[in-house]
């Protein structure tokens, strides 16, 4: 069955029929620091050389070579399915129509028109180019599954919106041919740019944000599952794409924190866990 087709059902027994085949076809031992995500201004670059990739704000005016440890690589960060209000762009976006109604979740945010050719461009021309300026590997885009939903909520209107976020993901891989690129979700189009990437993100995977409750709390086991089964079926497209998982819990509780890097990385995942706010880098805890 083609990735496309996968129902939520299927994704969860393909999860389970692949577990014990990709951690063993992508063995990997040394875990410590593997990943991490730092959205904050005043990274640690004590903290930083722990890691051996880090996806950052590159819009802080900092140097990023004191962050960098021997043979480590650095991600800007880049949104690529909503723009916050105060990025210089937005007029110029809403001048040409590209920007929709806010995120619920973030009003600051506008949700983006992917099949805009003003926000192509403006990617390809300006904001990856401004990234890689600054020192960085490569790009981690955000936000690209929220073409998939926009198609969900309204198919006459948004039709071709998932298409489109995959146009642009191909056109950046061909623009920029070297770089390391790591796309957030974006389930709905991952079947399309799973070899044109070259790490993919389950975000709150096992653990996540209650937004309406204001606390951290589990996923379910289907949550889990669905999420999995979408990583996995990814890799048996590219069996060179890394499978990074980023939850969320309260450092304080070390316990459960150990237990979520435990869990993702005996699923053949490379784990991360944070708060919410990811406005720093939080170690793993020790055994």
């Amino acid at each position: 069955m083609s990735p496309t087709s996968l129902r939520r059902r299927d994704l969860f027994a393909l999860s389970l029929m692949v577990f014990g085949l990709s951690a063993r076809a992508v063995p990997n031992t040394d875990h410590a620091g593997a990943w991490g995500v730092d959205y904050g201004h005043a990274t640690d670059p004590a903290v930083a050389r722990r890691f051996r990739l880090l996806v950052l704000e590159p819009d802080f005016p900092r140097p990023v070579t004191p962050l960098r440890a021997e043979g480590s690589r650095l991600l800007g960060y880049i949104s690529m399915g909503e723009v916050h209000g105060g990025r210089p762009f937005v007029p110029e976006l809403e001048r040409a129509g590209a920007l929709r109604q806010p995120n619920p979740n973030w009003p600051d945010a506008r949700l983006v028109d992917l099949r805009d050719p003003t926000w192509m461009k403006l990617v390809l021309d300006r904001l990856v180019p401004a990234i890689l300026e600054k020192g960085y590997d490569g790009i981690f885009m955000d936000t690209l599954d929220n073409a998939e939903a926009l198609e969900r909520q309204d198919a006459d209107r948004n039709k071709g919106m998932t298409a489109a976020a995959a146009r642009l993901v191909a056109a950046i891989r061909e623009r920029f041919p070297g770089i390391t690129i790591m796309m957030n979700r974006g389930y709905g189009l991952l079947p399309a740019v799973a070899t044109r990437i070259d790490l993919v993100l389950g975000e709150a995977m096992a653990s996540r944000w209650n937004f309406a409750d204001g606390r951290y709390e589990m996923t379910s086991a289907d949550d889990w599952a669905w999420q999995a089964g979408h990583l996995l079926a990814a890799r048996q497209l590219n069996p060179r794409l890394v499978l990074a998982t980023l939850d969320y819990w309260d450092p304080q509780d070390e316990a459960t924190v150990a237990s979520l890097y435990a869990r993702e990385r005996a699923a053949g995942f490379q784990p991360y866990v944070s708060t919410l706010a990811l406005d720093r880098l939080i170690p793993e805890p020790r055994p």
